[in-house]
C-alpha cells in the first residue's frame, strides 16, 4: 500500500471519528467490531483505501456462480437486467433491488434493511452467495428479520460511494461483497464486507451477526436511530470537507511533489509502485509521461519516463497480461506481477491501450504498439457488442472442464506441463530431440509442477498449474536454443494460437454483458488514441460505431441527458433497458467527453466536438457545485442517496473531477471559451489542499494542471483530411508525444460548429494551394508550414 493509502486511510477514520465523538456517538466503534471484516484465512480479502483496493489472494475457495442458473425459488431480482442481480434470482433470500418498493416495506414493518453490494465478476461476491445466501437457514434469518436489497455497484456507484465511505472511515478498509444494515430510512448502523458462513476461531458468522443485529435492533431501535442519523451527518461534513473553495491554485510544487511520491514507491527490481499486490494504476503513467513533456532534458523528465517504461514491460511480461487470449487481468497479488486476480476489466484495457499507445508515440518501441493492439483485439473479440457497445467484464471463475460442476479461478488461463508437451510437440528446427513445448515452457516458465508459489495460493486452485511469466526475453531464448530472434517468434506465434484454440473450448469465464457509459467512453479514447498513434483505419472504424451506440442508446435526445447503462439480452440477442432507466453519474460524462474529444482527433468530424460541449454543458447544470465548486458524482434528483459526494482521489478509474478539470481546458481552446477555463482553474483551486499535500492521491489532476500551467497548443490544418498532403501532416502531428496539443481541421466549411466557434479558422488558408499547418499559443499564431520537416520542426520547439 503507497504512503498515500495510509494516510487517507487514517485521516478519513479519524475525522469520521472526531465528528462522532463530537455529535456524541460512543458506540460507533462498539458495534463496529460486532460486524467489521473478519481477519481469518479465508475471509479477509479486500483492504480497501481510498485510492485503491487491496486484496491478500487472487484465489480462496470455490465459487459457483453463474448467471441466471435455475432453482426452485425465485425473487423479484429475476425482472431485473443486471447480471449481477440476476446471479441472485433464485437464491431462497427475498431479495429486492434498491428502490421504493424495499424502503416502503421496511418502513411499514419496522424492518432494519440489509444491503448487499457487489458486482458479478467479483470473486468473494461468488463466495458468499454459495457459503450464505444459496443456505436455507440463512435465508430465512434473514427473511424473518430484515428487508434485504441487491445492489449492482457498477450499476449504482451513487449508491455504493455513500456506503463504502462508511465502512472505510470506521474500519479502516473496505472492499467488495460489501454488507450493510441500514435504519428503514436508509441510515447505516454496521457494516463490513465478507463474512463466512459459521462461527470460527472466536469470530462470529454471518448467521451469528445477523441475530446479533436484529436483538439490537429489537432491544435498543431508538440508539441505533439516533446513531445512524449522526453517522450521516458526520459523512455529510466530510463530504463538504472535501474540497475548499477559498484554497488556491497550487503550481508546480505538487507536480514534483506527485512524482517525489511515486518515485520513493518504486519498485526498482520490478516496476511497479508499492509492495504487493500491484494494481496497473493508468492515470500514473499519464501524469509520468506529461512529466517528461513538460520537463524533457531534466533528470526528473528521465526518471519519470523510465517508471513509466520499465512498469509497462513489467506488466506485458508477467502473468497480469493474458499471452494467449490478450488483455490485462485486474492485478497482481505479488510484487513479480506473476500471479494475477484474473478478472478483466473493461476501464483497465481502455485506458491500458492509451498507455501502451502513448509509450509507442514516445519510444517508437515495437512492444508497445504490439500489446496496444492485443488489448484492443481481445475487447473487439471478447467484450463487444455486434451492435457497437463495450461489455464491462469478465470473471476470474470458470470450470475447469465441462465435467466439473465447481469453478476455480483462473481455471482458464492456466496450464499443465503435460498439456502443454502434449499439445505442442512439433520439432524445433534443427533439433531431433527438441520441441516446441521445450522452448516454450522456457521461454514462459513452464514447470512441471507448476509454477505457482504456496504461498500465493493456499487453497491450491492452482496446485500444478502454470500462469505464464516471461523471466528473460526473446534474445536470451534464442541463444539458450542457438536460434535466430525471429525463428522463436515464429514458433512462439505458432504455439500461441494452437493454445489459444484449445483454450477456446474450455468452458468460459462468465461475462457481465452490461455496458456502462463511462466506461464505453473511455474504450472510445483506447480505440480513438490507437487510430491516431497506429494509424489503423479499422480502430477508428470501432470507436465511431461505439460512440454512435452509446448515441443511440444511452442518451436522451430530448433531455440531453446520459444513462448509466444499458443491457444485453442473451436470449432475444438484442440490447435492452430496465424499466426505470438510471441517469448517468458525472463520471458518465466525463470520461464519454473526454473519448469524444479524443475521438474527433482521429477522425476530423466536428460532429463529436459539438455533442461533447453540450453534454459538458449539461454536466455543468447537473453536478457542478456553485457554491463549494467541483463537480458531485450524483445530481442530487434521487432522494434515496442520502449524501451528494464529490469524487476526490483517482485510483482504478480517474475521478470525474480529474478527467473534467482537463476536459475543460480542451473545451476551452476548441470554442475559445474562458468561462470553461476558468471552471478548470476553479476545480483545480477547489482541491489545491489536497494537491499541496497529497498529490498522489489525484494524479490525473496533476496531468491537468500540468496541461494548465504549459498552455494548451492549437495545431489547425487547414486542408481536407482526406487529400494525401494533409494526411500527411496529420501523421506527422500523430507521430509525437504532444499531450497538450488541441488538434483542428480547418477545412473551409465556413458554417460548420468549430468555424463559428473558433473566428480564427476563418482566417487561416491554404498556401500556395497545399495543406497548411498552424501553431497558435496564446492567441498567436506560427507562419505557416506546410511540409513534414518544417512541421516537425515546429512541435519540437
Amino acid at each position: 500500500m503507497s504512503l498515500a493509502c495510509r494516510v487517507l486511510s487514517a485521516c478519513g477514520r479519524a475525522r469520521l471519528q472526531k465528528f462522532c465523538k463530537i455529535s456524541g456517538i460512543s458506540s460507533i466503534s462498539a458495534y463496529n467490531r460486532l460486524v467489521i471484516p473478519i481477519a481469518s484465512q479465508n475471509s479477509v480479502v479486500f483492504r480497501q483505501t481510498p485510492l485503491t483496493a487491496v486484496r491478500t489472494m487472487a484465489t480462496g475457495g470455490a465459487s459457483s456462480s453463474g448467471s441466471r442458473k435455475g432453482g426452485k425459488h425465485k425473487n423479484r431480482l429475476a425482472e431485473e437486467k443486471s447480471p449481477y442481480l440476476l446471479q441472485h434470482c433464485h437464491n431462497p433470500v427475498d431479495w429486492y433491488p434498491w428502490g421504493e418498493d424495499a424502503f416502503k416495506k421496511a418502513k411499514k414493518e419496522n424492518k432494519p434493511i440489509f444491503l448487499s453490494v457487489g458486482y458479478s465478476t467479483c470473486h468473494w461476491c461468488h463466495v458468499m452467495e454459495r457459503e450464505s445466501f444459496e443456505s436455507e437457514e440463512v435465508g430465512k434469518i434473514m427473511n424473518e428479520h430484515f428487508v434485504n436489497v441487491k445492489v449492482d455497484r457498477e450499476e449504482r456507484p451513487d449508491v455504493d460511494k455513500v456506503y463504502m465511505s462508511f465502512i472505510q472511515a470506521t474500519s479502516g478498509g473496505g472492499g467488495w461483497p460489501m454488507s450493510v444494515w441500514l435504519t428503514p430510512d436508509l441510515k447505516p448502523i454496521a457494516g463490513g464486507t465478507y463474512f463466512p458462513p459459521k462461527d470460527h476461531m472466536g469470530r462470529p458468522g454471518f448467521s451469528t451477526i445477523l441475530t446479533r443485529i436484529s436483538e439490537q435492533w429489537k432491544n435498543n431501535k431508538d440508539k441505533l436511530i439516533q446513531q445512524g442519523n449522526m453517522v450521516i451527518d458526520a459523512l455529510k461534513e466530510l463530504s463538504v470537507s472535501a474540497v475548499d473553495s477559498t484554497a488556491t491554485l497550487p503550481g508546480q510544487e505538487s507536480v514534483k511533489k506527485c512524482l517525489d511520491q511515486l518515485d520513493n514507491s518504486y519498485d526498482e527490481e520490478f516496476g511497479g509502485f508499492g509492495h504487493a499486490p500491484k494494481f496497473p494504476q493508468p492515470v500514473n503513467f499519464n501524469f509520468l509521461f506529461r512529466v517528461w513533456s513538460s520537463m524533457k532534458g531534466t533528470p526528473e523528465a528521465q526518471r519519470a519516463l523510465d517508471m513509466a517504461l520499465e512498469t509497462l514491460r513489467f506488466m506485458a511480461k508477467g502473468g497480469m497480461y493474458d499471452h494467449i487470449g490478450q488483455g490485462f487481468h485486474r492485478y497482481s497479488t505479488d510484487r513479480t506481477w506473476h500471479v494475477p486476480h484474473f478478472e478483466k476489466m473493461l476501464y483497465d484495457q481502455g485506458q491500458l491501450a492509451v498507455a501502451y499507445c502513448d509509450a509507442y508515440q514516445i519510444t517508437k518501441d515495437p512492444i508497445f504498439a504490439d500489446i496496444a493492439r492485443d488489448i484492443l483485439l481481445y475487447v473487439s473479440r471478447d467484450l463487444s457488442d455486434r451492435q457497437g457497445g463495450f461489455y464491462s467484464a469478465e470473471d476470474a471463475d470458470s470450470l475447469p472442464n465441462p465435467g466439473h460442476k465447481t469453478k476455480k479461478e483462473g481455471a482458464f488461463c492456466v496450464w499443465e506441463a503435460d498439456e502443454i508437451r502434449n499439445l505442442l510437440g512439433e520439432k524445433l528446427p534443427h533439433y531431433d530431440d527438441m520441441t516446441f513445448a521445450d522452448l516454450f515452457a522456457k521461454h514462459y516458465n513452464i514447470n512441471r509442477s507448476g509454477n505457482v508459489a504456496f504461498d500465493q495460493d493456499p487453497h491450491g486452485e492452482l496446485a500444478g498449474k502454470n500462469v505464464l511469466i516471461v523471466r528473460g526475453s526473446v534474445e536470451n531464448t534464442a541463444k539458450a536454443f542457438g536460434l535466430e530472434a525471429a525463428q522463436v517468434e515464429e514458433v512462439l506465434g505458432k504455439c500461441r494460437d494452437i493454445l489459444f484454440k484449445v483454450r477456446r473450448k474450455r468452458p468460459p469465464p462468465h461475462r457481465d454483458d452490461k455496458m456502462i457509459t463511462a466506461w464505453n467512453g473511455l474504450m472510445i479514447s483506447g480505440f480513438a488514441r490507437a487510430a491516431q498513434v497506429l494509424g489503423e483505419a479499422q480502430y477508428l472504424d470501432r470507436a465511431v460505431k461505439a460512440a454512435k451506440f452509446v448515441r443511440k442508446k444511452m442518451y436522451d435526445d430530448s433531455t440531453g441527458k446520459l444513462l448509466r447503462s444499458c443491457y444485453h439480452d442473451p436470449e432475444m440477442d438484442r440490447v435492452t433497458q430496465i424499466a426505470n432507466p438510471i441517469d448517468g453519474f458525472a463520471d458518465d460524462y466525463a470520461f464519454l467527453i473526454r473519448g469524444l474529444l479524443d475521438l474527433y482527433e482521429a477522425s476530423y468530424n466536428e460532429e463529436w466536438v459539438e455533442w461533447a460541449a453540450q453534454l459538458q454543458r449539461k454536466q455543468d447544470e447537473l453536478f457542478w457545485d456553485s457554491e463549494g465548486l467541483a463537480y458531485f458524482t450524483v445530481s442530487g434528483a434521487d432522494p434515496s442517496v442520502l449524501i451528494r459526494m464529490k469524487e476526490d482521489q483517482d485510483g482504478a478509474e480517474p475521478s470525474a473531477n480529474s478527467v473534467s478539470a482537463g476536459n475543460l481546458l480542451r473545451l476551452a481552446s476548441f470554442h475559445d471559451d474562458e468561462g470553461w477555463r476558468n471552471k478548470s482553474v476553479q476545480l483545480m483551486t477547489a482541491f489545491g489542499a489536497r494537491l499541496a499535500a497529497i498529490p498522489l492521491a489525484l494524479p490525473e489532476m496533476v496531468s491537468a494542471l500540468i496541461f494548465y500551467q504549459q498552455t494548451p497548443k492549437q495545431i489547425i490544418i487547414a486542408g481536407n483530411p482526406r487529400d494525401r498532403d494533409t494526411k500527411a501532416l496529420l501523421q506527422c502531428v500523430h507521430s509525437s508525444f504532444n499531450p497538450n496539443k488541441i488538434l483542428i481541421i480547418a477545412d473551409g466549411k465556413e458554417h460548420g460548429y468549430l468555424y463559428e466557434k473558433l473566428k480564427v479558422l476563418s482566417t487561416l488558408k491554404k498556401v500556395d494551394g497545399k495543406a497548411t499547418a498552424y501553431v497558435c499559443e496564446n492567441y498567436a499564431c506560427s507562419l505557416p508550414v506546410n511540409t513534414v520537416l518544417e512541421l516537425d520542426e515546429l512541435l519540437s520547439k
